[in-house]
């Protein structure tokens, strides 16, 4: 990958204004055959430009016309273990890179590794979720893009750091536990059948389907680079260069508009 350093976007900026100046100079002489002039000239243009340029900066910077923020938001890709969460927010991650963001890709197992006190029943798993959606959100406040993916199981626990999170962007993956367990590579659901695990979602554990997310992708029908251009669309339009759907906040919960006024009792 190259890139332009500092250095060398000053030296081009001198090259170029020495060039412009001498250019000018040299129009003056050959117009007026006066080099004294056509040097003094030169050295006004440099001057006064100069100046000119600095309150130019300082008036667009008043100006808010043409310059839009791009806000931080918090992607959460929650859905069954073997969901394809981790491809396709990796595929997310690398989209939004090139998009020039500031961005930091997460899975639930990388904080694992930071809290490795942390077991599996229902209320440790809670904990942990809830745990990472302070990271999430923390990083949120400090600018940062964030694409987290983790089954995150419960409701209650999403939308804890829904609550957290300033834009919260939920995309469930849709699938069966039979497909998950077709797709699953490593073993975990027969490991879960066996008993070897306990509280595995999708065997002997709950998963509770979100009710409203931002996005729903049909996992089973498309791959993982189509699933990632389809939540790229989406943050594009609605996040990142749109404007996202507003959130309504009552009693302290919040709630997507388009929930029914029975979900938001």
């Amino acid at each position: 990958m190259i890139y332009e350093t500092k250095r060398r976007s000053i030296l081009k900026a001198i090259s170029w204004r020495t060039w412009a100046t001498l250019t000018t100079a040299l129009l003056v002489f050959i117009f007026t055959g006066k080099f004294v002039l056509a040097i003094t000239v030169g050295a006004l243009e440099v001057l006064i430009k100069m100046v000119l340029y600095f309150f130019h900066e300082r008036l667009w910077e008043k100006i808010r016309y043409g310059r839009k923020e791009i806000p931080p938001f918090v992607l959460w890709l929650t859905g069954l273990p073997a969901s394809g969460k981790k491809a396709v927010g990796d595929a997310v991650h690398k989209a939004l890179v090139n998009e020039r963001l500031k961005v930091e890709r997460l899975d639930s197992s990388d904080i694992r590794h930071l809290f490795p006190d942390v077991g599996f029943s229902p209320e440790e798993v809670d904990y942990h979720v809830r745990r990472a959606g302070h990271l999430v959100a923390m990083l949120e406040r400090n600018g940062v893009c964030v694409v987290f993916s983790s089954v995150s199981p419960f409701r209650e626990s999403r939308r804890f750091a829904r609550k957290l999170a300033r834009n919260f962007v939920e995309v469930y993956l849709k699938t069966t536990p039979e497909a998950c367990e077709r797709r699953d590579a490593e073993g975990h659901y027969r490991k879960a059948r066996a008993g070897e695990y306990q509280y595995f979602p999708g065997v002997d554990g709950p998963y509770e389907v979100p009710l409203n997310p931002e996005m729903v992708v049909e996992v089973d029908s498309t791959t993982s680079e189509e699933a990632a251009r389809q939540i790229v669309h989406y943050l594009k339009t609605h996040v990142l260069y749109g404007k996202k759907a507003p959130v309504f906040k009552k009693n302290g919960d919040v709630f997507s508009p388009d929930q029914s006024e029975a979900e938001q009792q």
